[in-house]
Formats: structure tokens, C-alpha cells, sequence
């Protein structure tokens, strides 16, 4: 059976030693009275609740599955999920973040980040039912009318009600424009939505009372493609004025999928018949107001392969501290076994380390990634509010391909550590990278978060926003530059740096001549990117080390974290000379193949 720890001294250190984030956050009215004492406990109290209460309904849940009454429309998550989520309820855990208005407690959104690493860690099934609800409220909160805040927000914050996004349909997948759920006005200002959605997570489920789906559909006289898409509030019960629930609504699953992993979500093919539904925001401005919920379920989904990653890289080590096999190739290191532990093994110790690495780097994105949504959001300055909009846009789909793709290499690589036992159900690997493998995918597959990336968030505003982050890193490098002790990880920063520019400039005039250049580099141009992404948390958390051991201290864990970014500085950022020459490679080799693919 797996086992998981809440990686609790690491949130801390990066947010208390490497981003201060109390300090940071010091200027935003709102997070003005924080303390690292809270933020510390309530993580604490999180994480006992992940790993004492979502943690061991893991593996029963994804041999259970869900279920599906075809007559009733119902569907019942596997035993165990609606009491864990009576106790998160109870616990007041879905208020964390939220607005105080509405209930919520207020606290930086960088402590539900950390809290949802640890459930993605012990549960990421179960963890998806409350999760999706976060971005219900969130696009409410932003685009709903002082009606729909009033009657939804409150319970969303609460959990008493949780929250969907019914965005694709069969013939559509990502291209959203070709969608044709139709919605037609009524007499009493509503509206009749009839059409399908596939692929629901959370679609329908006995967890709470309502689910709150927010809907993508065309008005009658809207515009073709994406120009004409609106967005609606369908809930699975209708709501009366006083809050109360009313009759059932006509959406309904009418279908689960059959899914490689996340068994014990359900992923839903809804129906829509008739749905009574109320317009969220303008008419024919959907997307718009769903790419707050989009966004915020792309960070959601790299939070997802976060957790996988930490887990699995846990369990890993353990492992190969446990299993002997084979002597170690430089001598016998456990002389009295009749084997040494696996883990004398280089090519063992790389693969844990890949998983270490990726985790400690993906954890410093998202937490960097929240503290420029709360000052985007609540800082009194203008030109601070719109920098940090500008780096989160640029991060988001980093933080979601990126950290996916790490993810699924990640647990992968620790399936392997435990070799043939890794690939049998009862010792928990497979499932990770079963359950890792869909973050690839949805919410917009990598593909698509790489054409953003260079299409639209760097060669779309010239290098605007990109520029930004290279101030952040140019700014770290002349800190450091001349100490010795930070050569090793200032050096190679600088010069990805650098090449980013250079490279970034020759794929722009490329894709001018060619639109197919930009999308033939557009995935490994986002894994370089990754990795200056990388590099530059990955010099900080070294930078905060050095500090540490500088002024005394003799805690083994900053050790770790030094010899942890020589890793990678050593073994996983060369990747970045491969990418840049697959990147330049161009688009011909793949578009002048009509004779190969016939």
C-alpha cells in the first residue's frame, strides 16, 4: 500500500524563504494583517485532512468507479467520497480562499493552492469534485449579476453546492467556436439550453446538494464561431429566490466515460433538454467570461500533476531504500544483506531525483503563479496589478503543459524504481501514472498551451510579457553574479537567458514567412521555456539555501535543496540545447510529407 507525508517543510520554505510571501503580499489591504503562523497551521490541519482522510479512499475509489443509474439519471461516486466530503464541508475547507463577502475566509490564494497540492497528492478523483467548483466561483465572482452572486456565490463558497464547466461537445474537442448547444430566450428573462457536452468532470454526482454548471451556448442570432458563443448558469436543481431547491432541471448524464485512470471521478456526457439557464455576463462574450474558470482550471490541472509527481516520487524513494538487488558497481554497500538497497544505483537515483526535481520546481511556479493572482487581483497599484496579470497569462500555460509533462515523466520514472512491482495494482505506482496521464489532455491539450504560449502570450504582444520575466531573471543574475558560491546556478541561468531572446526573435520572423514555423516549434519552444522558468526558482531556492547554511544553520533539508539543483542544472536543464535545435528545425520535415502519411 502507498503511503503519502504532506511535503510541509518545503511549502514553507518556499513561501516563507525564497518569496516571503507575508511580506510580499504586505501591500494588498486585503492579506495586509497575514502571518506565517496562520498560513503555516492551517496547511498543517490540510494536510492531515489529505493524507488522514482523502488518502485512503485512493486506490478503493479507482477499483470502485462510479455509478451510474440509467433510469434515474444518478450517479453515486464510490463509497466513502460523500462523508470525505462531508467532513471537508464541515471543516470549512471550501471557504479558504473565498471572498469574505460571501463566507469565505480570505486567506491568500497561495494556501489553497498548497492545500490542493496536498488532496491532488492523496486523491486526485476525489479531489476534482470540490476542485472545479473553485473556478465556478471564481467566474461568477467576475462575471455574475448581483442576482446570480447573491443566490450562488455564498453556497459555492460554503460547499454546499459545487460547480462544473460544460464547455466541449463531441464534434468540437478544443474548437470550441463549431459548438451548437442552443439557447433560446424566454418571456421571464431565462432561457432554454438544448444540445450535449462531453467529457464533465464532476457532471453528476450524490456528493452535495446542487451542482452549479456553467454552460457555453449560441443565442439564436449569434454570430458563427467563437465570436458567438454566450455562457450560462444551469443548475442541476432550480434554485427559488429565498436560496431553496427547486424541481429538477433538464440536464442530466446520460453517460459515464470509460477512462484509462480517474475512475472514481465522474466524467460525464451531459444532456441538455430544455435546461432552464441565466446569461453570466454580455450576450455572445462567453469565452471570454469562461476563461476565468479555464485559467484557473489550467493551474488547477499543473497542481494535479504537482501532487502526482510529490506522491509518487515518495513512495518511490522508500521503496529504494527498502529493495535490495544487485551490489553497487563501486563496491558492496550493505555488507550485511545479501544485496544493496536499489538505491546505490545511479540510473536509480536519477529517476528519483527527476521526480524531486520537478516536484520542488513545479511547487515554486504554482506558489509564484498565486501570489501574482492575489496582487493582480487586490494590490492598490495599477502598473503592479497589470505586471503580475502579464507574468501570470505568460506562466499559466507553462505551469499547465509544463508540469503535466513533467508529471507523467515523473511517475513514470517511479513506476520503473519499483520495476515489476510497479506495474502490479496493489502497490498503488500504476494508478499515478494512469491518473497523471489525462492532465496532458484536457483543459486544452499541451499543443494547445504551446501555441498560446508562443502564439499569442510572447510573438502575440512582442515579447512584451516575456520581457517582464526577463527582468526578474537579468535582476537575480546581477545580485549574484559575482559570488562564487552561486556560479553553478547563476551561470547557466544567464545564459538560457540570453538564448531566450535570440531564439524567441528568430522563430517571430520565421513564423511572419510561415504561420506552420511557429506551430512546428511552438512544444519545445514552451519546454525551454519551462526550464528558464525552472532555472530561475531553482537559483532562488538555491540563493535561500546558501543564506541559511551562511548564517549558520546545519539543517540537513538545505543541503538537500542545493544538491537537488545541481541535479538539475546538471541533468535535466541540458535538455534545453536539444529543444531549441528541434525548435529550429522548422516546419517542412513535418508538412512535406504527403508520401509518408498517405
Amino acid at each position: 500500500m502507498p503511503v503519502y507525508n504532506p511535503p510541509l517543510r518545503d511549502m514553507q520554505f518556499v513561501m516563507h524563504e525564497v518569496f516571503n510571501v507575508v511580506d510580499e503580499l504586505k501591500a494588498c489591504p486585503n492579506h495586509a494583517d497575514i502571518d506565517a503562523d496562520t498560513i503555516n497551521a492551517v496547511l498543517e490541519e490540510g494536510g492531515k485532512f489529505a493524507a488522514g482522510v482523502t488518502f485512503p479512499l485512493n486506490i478503493s475509489g479507482d477499483e470502485a468507479g462510479c455509478t451510474l443509474d440509467k433510469t434515474t439519471h444518478e450517479v453515486t461516486a464510490p463509497k466513502g467520497f460523500k462523508e470525505a466530503y462531508a467532513q471537508y464541508v464541515e471543516g470549512g475547507w471550501p471557504a479558504l480562499s473565498c471572498d469574505p463577502e460571501y463566507g469565505g475566509q480570505g486567506l491568500p490564494f497561495i494556501v489553497n493552492q498548497c492545500f490542493y497540492e496536498m488532496l491532488n497528492s492523496a486523491n486526485q478523483a476525489w479531489t476534482m469534485y470540490p476542485g472545479l467548483s473553485h473556478g465556478a466561483y471564481e467566474c461568477l465572482h467576475a462575471h455574475g449579476s448581483p442576482e446570480q452572486k447573491a443566490l450562488y456565490l455564498p453556497r459555492l463558497t460554503s460547499g454546499e453546492w459545487t460547480g462544473t464547466m460544460c464547455l466541449t461537445e463531441p464534434h468540437c474537442g478544443t474548437d470550441l467556436g463549431m459548438l451548437r448547444t442552443k439557447a433560446e430566450p424566454q418571456a421571464d428573462g431565462t432561457y432554454k439550453l438544448t444540445g450535449q457536452k462531453i467529457f464533465i468532470s464532476a457532471g453528476e454526482h450524490d456528493l452535495a446538494a446542487n451542482i452549479v454548471h456553467l454552460v457555453l451556448a449560441r443565442l439564436p442570432d449569434a454570430p458563427v464561431g467563437s465570436k458567438g458563443i454566450s455562457l450560462f448558469l444551469v443548475p442541476k436543481f432550480n434554485v427559488k429566490a429565498d436560496g431553496s431547491l427547486g424541481d429538477r432541471n433538464g440536464i442530466y448524464c446520460g453517460g459515464l466515460e470509460h477512462k484509462m485512470g480517474i475512475h472514481a471521478n465522474a466524467t460525464c456526457q451531459m444532456v441538455l433538454d430544455g435546461a432552464v439557464g441565466t446569461l453570466v455576463g454580455e450576450p455572445n462574450k462567453g469565452l471570454s467570461a469562461m476563461f476565468v474558470m479555464m485559467n484557473a482550471a489550467r493551474l488547477g490541472v499543473g497542481n494535479q500533476s504537482l501532487g502526482l509527481t510529490e506522491v509518487a516520487f515518495q513512495n518511490a524513494l522508500a521503496y529504494a531504500k527498502d529493495r535490495i538487488q544487485m551490489r553497487s558497481l563501486s563496491g558492496v554497500k550493505a555488507k550485511d544483506k545479501p544485496a544493496d538497497p536499489i538505491i546505490v544505483h545511479p540510473d536509480v537515483r536519477k529517476m528519483l531525483l527527476t521526480a524531486k526535481a520537478y516536484a520542488e520546481g513545479g511547487r515554486a511556479l504554482l506558489m509564484f503563479c498565486t501570489i501574482l493572482l492575489d496582487k493582480e487581483l487586490t494590490h492598490p497599484d495599477e502598473k503592479v496589478r497589470k505586471d503580475c496579470a502579464d507574468l501570470a497569462a505568460l506562466l499559466t500555460p507553462i505551469a499547465k503543459a509544463f508540469l503535466t509533462d513533467n508529471g507523467f515523466e515523473a511517475t513514470n520514472h517511479a513506476m520503473q524504481v519499483f520495476g515489476g512491482h510497479g506495474y502490479i495494482k496493489e502497490w498503488g505506482m500504476e494508478q499515478f501514472v494512469r491518473d497523471a496521464r489525462i492532465n496532458m489532455i484536457y483543459e486544452g491539450t499541451n499543443t494547445v498551451q504551446s501555441l498560446d504560449l508562443l502564439g499569442r502570450k510572447v510573438l502575440g504582444n512582442n515579447g512584451a510579457s516575456l520581457k517582464k520575466f526577463g527582468k526578474l531573471v537579468a535582476k537575480l543574475v546581477e545580485e549574484e553574479g559575482v559570488n562564487e558560491q552561486m556560479a553553478e546556478f547563476i551561470n547557466p541561468l544567464g545564459y538560457l537567458g540570453e538564448q531566450m531572446t535570440k531564439f524567441t526573435t528568430e522563430l517571430g520572423f520565421k513564423g511572419l514567412q510561415n504561420p506552420d514555423e511557429v506551430g512546428a516549434a511552438a512544444v519545445p519552444y514552451l519546454r525551454v521555456a519551462g526550464h528558464l522558468v525552472f532555472s530561475y526558482f531553482f537559483a532562488r531556492m538555491a540563493q535561500a539555501a546558501l543564506r541559511a547554511i551562511n548564517a549558520g544553520s546545519d539543517d540537513p533539508f538545505y543541503t538537500a535543496k542545493l544538491q537537488t539543483a545541481r541535479f538539475y542544472f546538471a541533468k535535466l536543464y541540458p535538455e534545453t540545447a536539444t529543444l531549441m535545435r528541434l525548435a529550429r528545425s522548422g516546419s517542412k520535415v513535418l508538412m512535406d510529407t504527403e508520401a509518408a502519411l498517405a
